[in-house]
């Protein structure tokens, strides 16, 4: 398997196989029956730091590293197919709901919209974060994105074709990040309604998107908690932390 530490880990669109990366450079494939490897994915020069799986549409996905590029590929295909270079080094990627393009975040603090179509220059790009991006997610009705940074902010984003000009709909605060620089991300509920973030301090923070009111905080962990999932039909959240544990909260 991989030579060093797991950093995502996604489930493909019709459930069979897991995507991961790390920083060994690689993107693997695995079969989710047998825990077999099936595909390994070079090309990128330094840490592979996220990935995303598209929705749906072709077996594809992005990958985001530390050589400043993002990388799409095709699961049937060797190699990339399409390499998407940017000035800094790439710490978040996520596909749009339909999978005909992507979102990225970095070390410029931009969020950028790229069209698979379109390796040379982003469809857009938009400006808002004064710290890295380190989680990015988008709603499941595909209107909005949310990005999760270390300037503990959590944003959403109106990323409709007719969208206003100041595309920053939203920001929610509470959660932080800290010294350890974790590459916290961030999720929707599966009906849009609520967004939930990792945080240094410990604690799981569950929004209302409408609001922006924290409706949950919930302790338990004993380290920064890096990573939030909502279940996909029970009002379950949950959690990885860096204390090597995964909770599970029920929200009322």
């Amino acid at each position: 398997g991989h030579k060093n530490s797991v950093l995502e880990l996604h489930w493909t669109a019709d459930g069979d196989n897991l995507l991961t990366c790390s920083p060994d450079k690689t993107l693997r494939l695995w079969d989710a029956t047998t825990g077999e490897s099936v595909k390994c994915m070079k090309g990128h020069q330094s840490f592979v730091n996220a990935c995303s799986v598209a929705p749906k549409g072709k077996p594809l996905c992005v990958s985001g590293s530390d050589d400043g590029t993002a990388k799409l590929w095709d699961f049937r295909r060797k190699g990339a197919v399409a390499t998407f270079a940017d000035r800094f080094q790439v710490t978040a990627v996520a596909f749009n709901a339909d999978g005909d393009r992507f979102f990225s975040g970095g070390l410029d603090n931009d969020l950028k919209c790229w069209d698979l179509r379109n390796d040379s220059e982003p469809l857009m790009v938009l400006p808002g974060h004064t710290d890295t991006i380190t989680g990015i997610a988008c709603a499941p009705d595909g209107s909005h994105v949310l990005t999760n940074a270390m300037d503990c902010t959590l944003r959403a984003w109106d990323v409709r074709s007719y969208a206003p000009e100041e595309r920053c709909v939203k920001y929610f605060v509470g959660h932080q990040h800290n010294f350890e620089k974790g590459m916290l991300k961030c999720g929707w509920s599966p009906d849009g309604t609520k967004v939930t973030a990792g945080s240094a301090c410990r604690n799981v923070f569950v929004w209302d998107f409408d609001s922006r009111r924290v409706l949950y905080k919930l302790p338990g962990h004993d380290g920064a908690v890096n990573e939030t999932s909502f279940h996909p039909t029970e009002p379950i959240v949950g959690s990885a932390g860096s204390d090597g544990k995964i909770f599970l909260g029920e929200l009322a």
